[in-house]
């Protein structure tokens, strides 16, 4: 993977933000990557926070992954971004942290009884109180 980047400016987006990129365009190792960075210029666009105030967020993840041992390699950026995404909608009082968790357990849940290959359907059992 190149470790340039290319400006959302020329997308039509906020030219603070850039795209992991390679030569062939944007770069995500999972889809849920692209989905939560998506999600993220989304709530951004709609007032939901500044680019500040996420980089500042999105910061205090990283530091508290690294003093629990993360290795900061890179492979594990976008878990950083949905953590700093929950934060946020946590903070903003969107979800409470209490449905996020249930929603986490569901996901995970789903995911179990999922056969590789095979798109994840989550189910009114995989939510448990």
């Amino acid at each position: 993977m190149d470790s340039g980047s290319h400006s959302l400016g020329s997308l039509g987006r906020n030219d603070d933000v850039t795209v992991p990129r390679n030569t062939g365009g944007p770069v995500f190792h999972e889809p849920w990557e692209a989905q939560a960075f998506a999600l993220a210029l989304s709530l951004q666009e709609r007032g939901l926070f500044t680019w500040k105030e996420w980089a500042t967020t999105l910061g205090d993840e990283i530091k508290k992954a690294q003093a629990a041992g993360d290795p900061d390699t890179g492979e594990t950026y976008y878990h950083h971004w949905l953590a700093t995404l929950e934060r946020i909608v946590a903070a903003k009082g969107l979800a409470d942290a209490h449905l996020l968790a249930r929603t986490r357990v569901a996901w995970q849940h789903a995911c179990e009884r999922t056969p590789h290959g095979t798109p994840i359907e989550l189910r009114p059992g995989d939510f448990s109180d």
